[in-house]
């Protein structure tokens, strides 16, 4: 059995309890350890030649919490059996706190989670001065809250506000600000950290504040004036920013509110039962399944192919110094990786390495980059107007307009320059790759590479695989993806490939409403309350109207009488006749004042008149969300997505999907394929075929199965 826990003891009587988990990076919790630790920490408590005890790491960081695959494993437990597991942990940090020893958590990195619930526990926290450290419980983002005492712990220490706050928005946050609130004791150099800890192990008070008589919460009680306006406040706040659709928030609230009113053992048992309730929530289970596991095996590169050695890059070229192209060239830049960023005149190329310097320069001013790597970063990228610069690049990513001729333009000219190994890449957004690919004397090493806007704060790269692409060419692809901190998903060949075509049905069935008499006010709140981070109308003017209509021609054009129309065509053509082209025009569906603020074109109700009886904001929420789980599974009957992860994964990160789902995939499994394919039909009866059900959800009907069982 592994030695996850190392005990040692000083002449002094301080016993030092190291976490170091055997077979894995950081230290987590999971029945194994908690079990080692549990025995660990009772024998020190009942020892009377210990006189107090520190809890430190021998990792690189502390402690970050619980193993989720123990939650996700929960699921096989009733939830009573459950429930006693949280309080067993519970009892064990409060053993911890009212056992009669001091006890310090010696904190050398990041402790979060249920990491940082043991060292609240602890009578004193002495943190090393880290630059990276971090503390914090960031449960909510996971779709809990804290279960091992912190919705009742932190409150008690920094106060209802900053308590609050805290936990109900998930903040992780540096330990300077964590000294200044009062979570933590102080802050040492590293080398000082278990001498410190020591000290203080022989000096501070083994009782909890909140274990003493006349306790009470910082900064005011619960019901007092103060405390009142604080959760009058974060309600509407948790209202404002999750629109009722995240649990977690609500209950961790609940938790404080009522945990904080009553003595802390009956705290926990409040708080215990709402951390049951979430990890039994299939909400949470989604978002635990796709934000932490499936986004972990996208950046690991779970589906990178066998047997082809790793590619480290050096220099890469981009083609087109534009929105993308300088975006492109800014994430690889400030990875460490020359960039040449060419365009059509020097002068272009010259204005995208001026847009990466100042895409640098604001990370500068908020702190977020140092000016020595800003500087750095922009020496690695080289303006140029001349192919030829290509020569030695390991790799070229065009990011040119989407017209066809000119990206086959830009395939020939590149490979006349380019070595024979180099790899070739598109931020096509809609044209088929294997298309695109016959443009090239090596369609073998032609892949897609559909980087999102902007490019420096977006984390996807959808990996697109032609007809041709080898495996090679997939595998050193996904490397340059990971080398510039960006997360994959890899689909296959078809028109718009999975990402842009199932975000453009919101978009346009959003627009098509508008044809139909609905409120464009209704249309585009009904989007952001339905869980998706814009409304429908204000994304079609941010992807500008003028592009939509020339995607739409384009495809026309290539499938000919294939082609379907849909009602949100006419509308779009409409807008872009009146020189309303979106944001980029300051006028779209909404008019757009110089100070960023908007509101919508008066003349919309002119031209679409409102109609008297309006559909209940279910329904729209309902329908626009459908919209995109019946194109979704098109995609995986197609073969465009392989795995249901990737089409969380992708939904998530490429255009914000109802996090709370889990992804587009999860939502189809969340509704369930009956009622998804029972409403479905309704609604191609009602509205058209868009909305009729795929073989694919029949079968999934019929059997009573789930994608992600599939």
């Amino acid at each position: 059995m592994p030695n996850h826990i190392l005990t040692d003891r000083d002449a002094d009587g301080i016993a030092t309890l190291t976490w170091n988990m055997a077979g894995n990076t950081p230290n987590v919790f999971n029945n194994e350890t908690l079990g080692e630790f549990r025995t660990a920490i009772q024998s020190l408590l009942a020892d009377s030649n210990v006189t107090g005890i520190v809890i430190a790491s021998a990792k690189s960081d502390f402690i970050v919490g619980a193993d989720l695959a123990m939650l996700s494993a929960a699921r096989q437990l009733t939830k009573a059996q459950f429930f006693d597991q949280v309080r067993s942990l519970q009892q064990l940090f409060r053993d911890i706190e009212t056992g009669g020893k001091p006890v310090v958590a010696a904190i050398n990195g990041t402790a979060v989670g249920g990491g940082f619930e043991l060292a609240m526990a602890c009578h004193a926290r002495v943190c090393s001065d880290n630059p990276a450290l971090r503390v914090g419980q960031p449960e909510v983002q996971l779709g809990l809250l804290p279960g091992a005492g912190g919705t009742q712990r932190l409150p008690r220490l920094v106060g209802l506000r900053e308590g609050l706050g805290l936990i109900t928005q998930g903040k992780n946050i540096l330990a300077k600000r964590a000294l200044e609130l009062g979570l933590i004791t102080e802050i040492v150099p590293a080398d000082h950290l278990l001498a410190r800890a020591k000290t203080l192990a022989k000096s501070v008070e083994p009782i909890q504040p909140w274990d003493k008589k006349g306790f009470r919460v910082p900064g005011g009680e619960v019901q007092s004036a103060g405390g009142v306006e604080t959760f009058i406040g974060a309600n509407a706040m948790i209202d404002k920013e999750t629109s009722g659709n995240y649990p977690a928030p609500r209950l961790a609230a609940y938790a404080v509110y009522h945990g904080l009113q009553v003595p802390m053992d009956q705290g926990l048992k409040i708080e215990a039962r709402g951390f049951t309730e979430l990890v039994f929530n299939p909400l949470s289970q989604n978002m635990i399944r796709t934000l932490f596991f499936s986004m972990g095996e996208a950046n690991r590169l779970k589906t990178r192919p066998k047997g082809v050695p790793a590619a480290t890059y050096r220099k890469i070229g981009v083609v087109g110094a534009g929105l993308m192209g300088h975006g492109i060239a800014h994430a690889a830049a400030t990875n460490g990786i020359e960039v040449v960023l060419l365009d059509v005149d020097r002068a272009a190329a010259d204005r995208g390495k001026e847009r990466v310097g100042q895409i640098l320069s604001d990370a500068v001013k908020k702190g977020r980059l140092s000016e020595a790597k800003a500087t750095n970063a922009l020496a690695k990228v080289t303006a140029t107007d001349r192919y030829a610069d290509f020569a030695d690049c390991q790799l070229v990513v065009e990011a040119v307009f989407e017209k066809r001729e000119l990206k086959n333009d830009v395939v020939k000219q590149t490979e006349a320059v380019v070595s024979a190994t180099t790899v070739f890449g598109s931020n096509t957004s809609t044209l088929p790759i294997s298309g695109l690919a016959q443009a090239s004397q090596r369609p073998d090493q032609f892949i897609g590479l559909h980087f999102f806007s902007p490019v420096e704060k977006m984390p996807l790269v959808e990996v697109i695989l032609g007809e041709k692409t080898s495996d090679a060419t997939l595998a050193v692809s996904l490397d340059f993806v990971r080398a510039i901190g960006k997360t994959p998903i890899v689909v296959r060949d078809g028109r718009a490939f999975f990402t842009s075509r199932v975000f453009g049905t919101y978009l346009v069935e959003g627009v098509a409403m508008l044809g139909e008499g609905v409120d464009p006010a209704l249309v585009d709140n009904a989007g952001r309350l339905a869980g998706m981070p814009m409304g429908s109308l204000t994304v079609a003017d941010m992807v500008n109207l003028d592009l939509s209509h020339k995607i739409r021609l384009q495809t026309q054009a290539d499938l000919g009488d294939q082609y379907r129309a849909h009602p949100a065509d006419r509308i779009i053509e409409f807008m872009v006749a009146q020189g309303r082209f979106g944001q980029k025009t300051k006028a779209g569906f909404f008019d757009y004042a110089d100070n960023g603020d908007k509101r919508l074109w008066p003349g919309l109700r002119q031209h679409f008149p409102v109609a008297a009886s309006q559909p209940g904001l279910a329904e729209i929420k309902r329908r626009l969300l459908h919209v995109q789980g019946i194109e979704t599974l098109r995609c995986i009957e197609e073969g465009v997505i392989q795995r249901p992860q990737d089409a969380d994964v992708g939904s998530i990160l490429g255009w914000g999907f109802c996090p709370f789902y889990g992804g587009v995939a999860s939502y189809v499994d969340y509704v369930g394929a009956k009622t998804l394919e029972t409403e479905c039909d309704q609604l191609a009866d009602q509205l058209g075929e868009r909305f009729r059900p795929p073989t694919l959800l029949r079968q999934m009907a019929r059997e009573h199965r789930t994608l992600y069982a599939r």
